[in-house]
């Protein structure tokens, strides 16, 4: 049996939920903690997709602590997955995070587990991600690097990093902003691009977790692990999506083992070339092309509307 605990974010998608509950029933954790939002009440039909992708979590058949953090009322992306990793980490010390769009290759479960161990009392370490989206592009026969993007579609860390989050940005506010973020990224346009997101989530206009998470990171010098490998594949930019029914280039990526015995970098130091690719192409890549994208998908959303 599998000894990190596992937590498993669900909300309306059973489908989804049962492919990735699918892949943790295979590795049969001893403890599953699920974190589910409750449907809102203006939405047709959604009180029952929600039930039943709960009731996924009642496939648990081998020994297993299964602890469910149940939501009274909708609190959307952003509140409830940040009051339920409160949760967790009040339960325990460290976890294996999994939403319920994201779909793992088996070797994630050990490469986390390992990782988290190793770097249990590093404090320099705050993350442990899934994804490779440089593709390779800087292998040098390392099984991972270190970076200053903490990603979030699968990802592993502790009690002793969570414990600075802020999902109300209160320390931020008192900031002089744009100064740190040059402090920390050293370029005019990631600068703008990340005081920007950082303000609309300020004004609530951005309903999310993550991006207070990668600036809790920033802000206490935390960095992340990236495997060399692809881990974990989001599946999740559908129709039915609460947050990303847009297409998405990053999505749907194949899926790769990662090798064992882990190959160690020699010395933990930032990965610059990658990161540098990571800000180019993940994040302010082709905002025209994106915009595009965005504007098509409403468009078509309206016209399915008036047709039925």
């Amino acid at each position: 049996m599998f000894d990190t605990p596992i937590v498993l974010l669900i909300f309306k998608r059973p489908q989804a939920t049962q492919a990735v509950f699918d892949r943790i029933r295979q590795i049969q954790p001893k403890q599953l903690l699920v974190v589910a939002d409750a449907p809102r009440l203006d939405r047709v039909g959604e009180a029952e997709k929600c039930a039943a992708a709960r009731a996924v979590i009642e496939q648990v058949d081998w020994d297993c602590d299964v602890q469910i953090n149940d939501a009274e009322m909708n609190l959307g992306c952003g509140k409830r997955i940040s009051t339920g990793l409160d949760w967790v980490f009040e339960q325990v010390e460290e976890a294996i995070i999994l939403e319920d769009d994201c779909i793992p290759d088996l070797s994630f479960f050990p490469f986390c587990q390992k990782l988290l161990a190793r770097y249990r009392e590093d404090t320099r370490i705050f993350s442990i991600a899934a994804q490779d989206f440089t593709r390779g592009r800087y292998a040098d026969g390392t099984s991972y690097y270190f970076s200053r993007y903490a990603h979030s579609w699968g990802w592993a860390t502790w009690r002793r990093a969570w414990q600075h989050y802020d999902y109300e940005l209160e320390l931020w506010k008192t900031l002089p902003q744009k100064q740190v973020l040059y402090n920390i990224l050293q370029n005019a346009r990631a600068v703008e691009f990340w005081h920007q997101a950082f303000q609309f989530i300020l004004d609530g206009k951005l309903d999310t977790w993550d991006y207070q998470w990668l600036l809790c990171c920033w802000l206490n010098s935390g960095l992340s692990i990236h495997p060399r490998v692809n881990l974990v594949t989001n599946v999740g930019f559908t129709d039915d999506a609460t947050h990303t029914a847009e297409h998405n280039r990053l999505a749907n990526l194949p899926l790769e083992a990662i090798e064992f015995p882990l190959q160690h970098p020699q010395i933990l130091i930032r990965e610059v070339q990658s990161d540098a690719y990571l800000q180019r192409k993940v994040y302010d890549y082709d905002y025209v092309e994106r915009a595009k994208l965005r504007l098509n998908w409403l468009l078509n959303k309206r016209f399915l509307s008036s047709s039925q």
